[in-house]
């Protein structure tokens, strides 16, 4: 920090808590990343579909990224803290002292994470009831939401957690509490996952009719009493002792929280895009679509009345941007999905061996084979007679079907190299499929989206992002800051600090346009057929299961 113009700039600090590391950003009021720090976290899985975490593990892993971020920094340009985590569930005793959530009785796991499925059968139960409440969540309630993990720890830890429990918390609240010893709750935590209403507030009906009753009873002080806005400024800031923990002044902002994706969506979905030829440019901010893609991926699409989408989550009122409504479709598994087929595969040694040898990534190496075998052709038509039907953890989006599985149709006896490179494309070919279903899915209901705008890891694999353009026909808006997560977290802060009069003003000043992906509409009759073999996957998975489940 040297010039003049640089040591009176202001600066915030995003920190995002994601599936499997801590991260702390330093933004400046321009929405510039001036330092960024990544720490792991760990997870555990006791058993299938158990994914356990620690808030004490998490917190740790908060401080020691912050601390490296503003090492240097002149502490009076520090004006506020924003957090966005994932939603999984924090449970702590009546004195904040985490408690299991696990059989094991180790306290030291007491986070159900967001991906953990164990309530299976309870959140079948609770979309049995048809509640009013569930036309707010696409009209059927999701494994990956709150009531059904709470119902799941009444039913099976009632003495070693239940009982003794005093706080339940999303991970994203957690960590605002952590930060100023205030225990308010941000509206896109409640709205989004635990059926709170901005305009009504907690429905006792629900929670009476699916056995939760214990909450309505003492006046929901367990799950939230007081409610703000994400980006509203929480108490007195920064607690000294959080405040030396995290290396932060004393006293600066913090602000409301918001979940992970949310926060991603508030980086990107608002930046100034005069002079890009976009579509978008002379539309409302309803005409924009924010794609957060990472272990899994988010679609945020925002409202300015409340929009009913079948198998898509919301309406929620000002859960990501105030004043708008939410609906929120997603991915489950994503990233982790690419993953997976990739490391799977026979020749994935190979792969690991070839691109150690070129210093790149696995994937920086996939995407270079690819373009080395298509010839003439373009990549995407490599893949004419290979499919995948990607929902390996369930399908979120737009079918809300938790029991489907994934599908691939077209594999042939070689295990090469080339067949792994092929597969590889056809798993993100089919990613983005399942968006272009979840698009069609949000216009027949009343949006209108002429323009994606992506961010998270994956939106730092070119592949991924075009075959994203291609397959929805949209153009693709990449950050000026890959980050994108981070800056959302940091807008948070700003806002708090009072540094800008409004989120929107804030989302405009420090979103900023890196570049923008168009499609190729020479291949659109080729993806066209895709989406069409795309469809016929998942009815005839549907098949099968009726046939497999009936009386034969």
């Amino acid at each position: 920090m040297t010039s003049g113009k640089q040591e009176q700039m202001n600066y915030y600090v995003g920190i995002d808590v994601g599936t499997g590391s801590a991260r702390a950003a330093l933004v400046s009021q321009q929405g510039t990343l001036a330092a960024y720090a990544e720490h792991p976290i760990q997870r555990w899985e006791p058993q299938a579909d158990h994914h356990e975490q620690s808030s004490d593990d998490i917190w740790a892993a908060c401080c020691i990224v912050t601390k490296k971020v503003v090492q240097g920094i002149d502490a009076t340009r520090i004006r506020g803290l924003g957090f966005d985590a994932t939603c999984s569930l924090v449970v702590l005793d009546k004195q904040f002292r985490p408690l299991p959530v696990n059989q094991e009785g180790d306290p030291n796991r007491n986070i159900i994470m967001w991906m953990d499925h164990r309530a299976a059968s309870q959140v079948e139960r609770i979309n049995s009831t048809n509640h009013r409440v569930l036309k707010f969540v696409g009209g059927v309630m999701s494994v990956e939401m709150q009531p059904p993990k709470l119902l799941w720890l009444k039913e099976n830890l009632r003495e070693s957690c239940w009982d003794k429990a005093g706080h339940f918390f999303d991970l994203p609240d957690f960590l605002s509490w952590k930060a100023t010893g205030i225990t308010a709750r941000s509206l896109c935590s409640l709205v989004c996952k635990w059926t709170y209403s901005a305009d009504s507030g907690w429905d006792d009906s629900f929670w009476k009719m699916i056995n939760l009753e214990d909450f309505v009873a003492d006046n929901y002080c367990k799950i939230g009493t007081q409610v703000l806005s994400p980006g509203d400024s929480l108490g007195k800031g920064l607690t000294p002792e959080a405040a030396k923990e995290l290396g932060l002044p004393a006293g600066i902002a913090v602000a409301a929280s918001l979940i992970d994706a949310h926060a991603g969506g508030l980086g990107v979905i608002g930046a100034d895009v005069k002079g890009y030829n976009l579509p978008c440019e002379k539309q409302p901010l309803t005409s924009r679509l924010a794609l957060i893609c990472g272990t899994s991926s988010c679609h945020m699409g925002i409202s300015q009345s409340p929009i009913f989408v079948p198998g898509i989550w919301g309406p929620y009122f000002s859960a990501m941007v105030p004043g708008f409504w939410l609906n929120e479709g997603g991915q489950s598994v994503t990233g982790k999905l690419i993953d997976h087929v990739v490391q799977g595969h026979a020749a994935y040694p190979e792969l690991q061996a070839k691109a150690s040898a070129r210093f790149q990534s696995i994937y920086t190496y996939l995407n270079s084979h690819l373009d080395s075998i298509k010839k003439s052709l373009p990549m995407g038509f490599l893949t004419v007679d290979l499919h995948v039907w990607p929902d390996f953890h369930g399908n979120r989006s737009p079918l809300a079907d938790l029991t489907l599985k994934g599908m691939v149709t077209g594999l042939k006896l070689s295990q090469s190299l080339d067949d792994l490179a092929l597969l590889y494309l056809a798993t993100i070919q089919a990613i983005a499929l399942g968006t272009r279903h979840i698009l069609e899915t949000m216009e027949a209901a009343g949006h209108s989206i002429s323009t994606l705008f992506l961010c998270g890891g994956l939106s730092k694999n070119p592949l991924f992002v075009q075959m994203h353009a291609d397959i929805t026909g949209l153009p693709v808006v990449l950050s000026q800051e890959v980050e994108s997560v981070l800056v959302g977290a940091a807008i948070l802060g700003a806002c708090a600090s009072g540094d800008f009069p409004s989120v929107q003003e804030a989302m405009a000043r420090m979103g900023k346009v890196g570049k923008v992906v168009l499609p190729r509409s020479e291949e659109k009759r080729f993806y066209d057929k895709k989406y069409k073999v795309f469809l016929k996957l998942v009815e005839h998975q549907k098949e099968y299961a009726a046939i497999m489940n009936g009386d034969i």
